[in-house]
């Protein structure tokens, strides 16, 4: 017997929760004109990667930066890497992490405007996870990066390798030199992120301080995260993870919850606030005072009408 296309839930979904979602998300955000306006700047933000400058071949030297991404999100990374690398004066050699979605032709424009940068295929990803995280012994990590792709920002870059590694989100922007974490980069010898407006976890604290065997870090914000690969210990996380989704289910924020379990265990710099800043206003938006920023949330009105434009002058 075929099975139906349009069940009773699907239907209840597509007829009730989805129209509801909408029109909380439409609310939110301002309403149908706001969010044209957002959409109308986001286009044209797209638009612009396209015509982004090559940037020159940086030294061999240059510290490598982790960003997972794709298809969807590549103008964002193009934008990120673009404006760090003009605020880097020793260079930056990107590292993209195939989120999934890249075929050669993005690889292609990837290598045209980042010359010496790496793409980190999702077929060779995979293979490597086999022989470093089997799922025989880590079958929940290996089941939620599926599903869940912040987790790849853990998995995908630091498992099995050695050294410092740093990730960036692609929904940043540098707008003059970010001097702590450049001199991170150039000798890095502790943990590095940046800071949250709110602890942002998913999960309650008194499991998170449980887990770790003492309260976690308050603030913990994973736009910028960097850590010494081979130090993370892949069967704890493992232990946790199992745990968390054990007891409460999943969260959008599990990756930060790890994170911060993590750093529960050991010092990490703490790039400061005022230089490197979670969901910028609109007035910061158009005139830029820190040296990062980082748009979650509804910061990204600010970010696709103004804050980009700020690269295309």
């Amino acid at each position: 017997m075929r099975t139906p296309l349009l069940t009773s839930g699907r239907l209840l979904y597509l007829c009730y929760h989805l129209p509801l979602a909408t029109f909380a998300r439409s609310r939110r955000e301002g309403g149908p004109w706001q969010q044209h306006l957002d959409g109308r700047g986001r286009r044209a933000m797209i638009a612009a990667a396209r015509t982004l400058s090559p940037l020159a071949p940086p030294p061999s030297t240059a510290p490598e930066i982790f960003l997972l991404t794709g298809q969807r999100f590549w103008y964002q990374s193009a934008f990120c890497v673009h404006s760090l690398a003009r605020h880097a004066p020793g260079g930056v050699r990107p590292v993209f992490v195939d989120d999934g979605s890249f075929d050669d032709s993005l690889a292609a424009e990837a290598q045209r405007l980042f010359p010496g940068a790496r793409v980190q295929r999702a077929a060779e990803t995979a293979a490597h996870l086999d022989a470093i995280l089997p799922s025989t012994r880590f079958p929940t990590l290996r089941a939620q990066r599926l599903t869940y792709l912040h987790l790849r920002k853990l998995t995908d870059v630091h498992a099995g390798r050695s050294g410092w590694r740093l990730v960036l989100d692609s929904d940043m922007l540098f707008f003059r030199r970010p001097t702590a974490l450049l001199d991170w980069l150039a000798a890095p010898d502790r943990p590095v992120h940046m800071l949250d407006v709110q602890d942002a976890y998913g999960y309650p604290a008194a499991t998170l301080a449980e887990l770790a065997g003492r309260p976690v870090p308050s603030l913990v914000n994973v736009g910028v995260c960097g850590f010494r690969s081979d130090t993370l210990d892949w069967e704890k996380l493992e232990f946790w993870t199992g745990r968390l989704l054990a007891r409460h289910g999943t969260s959008y924020y599990l990756e930060q919850a790890l994170v911060a379990l993590l750093l529960a265990e050991t010092p990490a710099l703490r790039l400061p606030s005022a230089d490197y800043r979670l969901l910028p206003d609109e007035t910061e938006c158009r005139a830029p005072t820190a040296a990062l920023h980082h748009y979650v949330d509804l910061s990204k009105r600010g970010y696709f009408r103004y804050a980009w434009r700020h690269f295309s002058r």
